[in-house]
Parts: C-alpha cells; structure tokens; sequence
C-alpha cells in the first residue's frame, strides 16, 4: 500500500494542524461514516507518532502514516490525498 499526498493538500495540513517538520500525521480507520472501500467506517485524521507503521511518506518534514493495525481498511487500495479548493479541505481517493 502507498501513500501520496499533494503539494497543496500538505499545505492545508501544515497550515490547519499548525504543523513543525518532524511531525507526524496519522490516517486510521474510524467506526462510523462513509467511505467506499469500508461499509460502516470513515477515514480519521490525528497529529500523533507512529507505533507500527504499515505505510508512510514523508513530505515537506511531514511523514504521513497508517498504522499496520489500519491497513486492513484500505482494502490493498492505496491512498492519495489530494485538495479540494472549492471546499477547502484534502479529498481522498482510494485506488487498486
């Protein structure tokens, strides 16, 4: 599983998390929700370190995570974040 993440959609985390390089940016699987690779789960967002990496990236001093424990929700799908200047917000999109 791989994770990409946009250079504007780790602008929008540095800036709404009021990040520092060496900080971290955990995505875990959340009971309740919407998602579509996991009926009843949504994606969640933290500003924690990593105990057990499946997956990571680092970007502009920011490594992104996932948790081995989380990988089963990505359903072997990869993640890619990417930002929505509409709305504001990373949009994600899950691809095989």
């Amino acid at each position: 599983m791989n994770i990409q993440v946009s250079d504007t959609a780790a602008q929008w985390y540095i800036k709404e998390m009021d990040l520092s390089k060496g900080d971290y940016v955990r995505f875990f699987a959340r009971y309740g929700g919407c998602s579509t690779v996991q009926q009843g789960f949504s994606l969640g967002i933290s500003n924690e370190e990593p105990y057990n990496t499946g997956a990571s990236i680092e970007k502009d001093g920011i490594t992104y995570f996932i948790e081995e424990k989380d990988l089963w929700y990505f359903d072997q799908h990869d993640l890619k974040v990417d930002y929505d200047e509409g709305a504001d917000e990373p949009i994600y999109q899950y691809s095989a």
